[in-house]
């Protein structure tokens, strides 16, 4: 695995305790804004800097909800290993899962140095006292949803996901570097499915058809209800880069094309762009579903919690092992 730290420069400490809002000697007010000003001008802020509690505590949701979505999201996909349709399938379905476990570690890694233990993070997840992404809440029925996941799920993903790559967190910033890497290779897998599927028989392409118009509602919730930008506290700090509505935009803009290419049709009869603006019109999410869904009401909400927190207790002497080993070494 990458260590993030190798994919962007670091300060050395001692140009990072030289930096104006880590001196101790100054009033918190006098560090606040000169914390404030080099955020907004542009800044990366690294896990050692004095930040105050609000960047601090806003970071750590963000980023928490970013691993426990990595880590639920594999479960949709897991269901399908077994049943994939070549060994060919198989393997490659099994890597997707693997990196983004993989991801998920490196999210809780991240989100650790900023004073939650993950053990704490994941007692919070499988209790649902935390988020996960909505569109893990749903159920996968067929092949045809493992294709629409991989491709259409992760582009939207990784259309916020490559906004993030210039997050004031520095460590959050270099982390995602390379889970977008990673991601991009995802989505080529999942179109893969979803081409091979819509160049098969009728009942391939109406297998993704289908896929398509369960998936369409949940896709289109994946960012958020529409948000003032000038409200918007993350984007203030920077911590993220755009508004729900920008990468909502750019989602459409790129994949709505791709898809009537492939003859499909979306599942919307009001979606439409205006060639003067290149803004896209749409019928409006349901926000209510969206609410429900994300704190534990969806289809399969409970059903995934219950198989983290079955999971968890099964392999809890592994961990009990490996950590006392390790106590035993340090003594």
């Amino acid at each position: 695995m990458t260590d993030p730290l190798a994919l962007d420069p670091v300060l050395p400490v001692r140009q990072r305790s030289e930096r104006p809002w880590n001196e101790e000697a100054l009033s918190h007010d006098e560090r606040f804004a000169h914390f404030e000003a080099h955020v907004t001008a542009g800044g990366k802020i690294e896990a050692t800097d004095w930040m105050p509690d609000e960047y601090r505590t806003a970071v750590l949701r963000f980023v928490e909800m970013h691993a426990n979505s990595e880590l639920m999201g594999v479960l949709p996909e897991r269901e399908w290993i077994m049943r994939a349709p070549t060994l060919r399938r198989k393997l490659a379905l099994t890597a997707k899962v693997q990196d983004e476990v993989g991801h998920a570690q490196l999210l809780y890694r991240v989100a650790e140095d900023l004073g939650k233990p993950r053990e704490a993070m994941l007692e919070d997840l499988i209790a649902g006292k935390t988020k996960f992404h909505n569109v893990f809440h749903y159920p996968t029925k067929s092949w045809g949803d493992i294709g629409i996941i991989a491709w259409l799920v992760d582009a939207a993903a990784i259309v916020a996901q490559q906004a993030l790559r210039d997050s004031s967190y520095a460590p959050y910033a270099r982390t995602m570097q390379k889970i977008c890497w990673e991601e991009s290779v995802h989505i080529m897998h999942g179109r893969d499915v979803v081409v091979t599927l819509m160049t098969g028989t009728a009942s391939q392409r109406e297998l993704v058809q289908e896929a398509l118009n369960r998936w369409w509602g949940p896709l289109m919730q994946m960012h958020g209800p529409r948000g003032d930008r000038s409200k918007d506290r993350d984007l203030h700090w920077r911590i993220k880069a755009k508004t729900s509505e920008e990468l909502r935009q750019e989602f459409l803009t790129i994949y709505v094309p791709r898809l009537w290419e492939l003859g499909l049709t979306i599942p919307d009869p009001n979606l439409r762009v205006d060639e003067a603006t290149k803004v896209w019109s749409y019928t409006e999410p349901d926000w209510d579903e969206l609410r429900s869904v994300v704190t534990g009401h969806g289809p399969k909400s409970q059903d995934r919690l219950a198989f983290r927190r079955l999971n968890r207790e099964d392999t809890r002497w592994v961990r009990e092992t490996v950590f006392g080993l390790q106590s035993m070494a340090l003594a």
